[in-house]
């Protein structure tokens, strides 16, 4: 016996509008974007101006979306220097390397003295490289040592999209042992 579907196009409502933003409108979804993610001052500006052209304006002048950013930062909302530290120490624990770290610096709209504060120093970045090879199994942390020149191939190519150098690729995978790597990181401290 077939079931009689609950879907009756007559009873189907209409998608509800959003009001335009004003002032008051956006500095409350200013407010709220930044009590809810850690954020930059340029995605503040970037969310705003994508809300404004989903919803559109409601005021006699145009909106002030700099100045809200800025009275955002002079308040301590957003900083800069602190999400930038954050976000690039979260990517060095994950395993990725100062490229893609600048690179997600750049997409958040951190400054370029900013972002070569937070790549972190020739440890910490050679920390990475040795976090992502054991995540991922490259060099001594592989089931077998690997004598498989393709293979290691692969595995440098994938410390390189990683964000990792050249050198520091090399150095992981064609590492003899995890002691050589440890020895290698820790050269770094010295």
């Amino acid at each position: 016996m077939a079931r009689k579907s609950p879907y009756n196009p007559a009873t189907r409502r209409e998608p509800r509008v959003p009001k335009p933003l004003d002032p008051a409108r956006m500095e409350e979804m200013a407010l709220a974007y930044v009590a809810r993610f850690a954020t930059s001052a340029g995605k503040l500006g970037d969310y705003l101006r994508r809300k404004l052209r989903e919803r559109g304006w409601e005021g006699e002048s145009g909106p002030d979306i700099p100045a809200l950013v800025a009275r955002f930062v002079e308040i301590g909302y957003v900083d800069d220097a602190t999400f930038a530290r954050a976000k690039a120490q979260g990517l060095l624990r994950r395993g990725y390397g100062s490229r893609r770290i600048d690179q997600a610096l750049g997409a958040a709209g951190i400054a370029e003295p900013l972002r070569e504060e937070s790549r972190g120093n020739e440890a910490e970045r050679r920390r990475a490289a040795l976090v992502m090879a054991r995540k991922r199994r490259f060099g001594p942390f592989g089931l077998a040592a690997t004598t498989d020149r393709a293979l290691r191939e692969k595995q440098v190519a994938a410390m390189l999209r990683a964000g990792h150098p050249l050198d520091h690729a090399r150095a992981v995978v064609n590492a003899d042992s995890e002691l050589v790597l440890e020895e290698w990181v820790d050269e770094a401290t010295d």
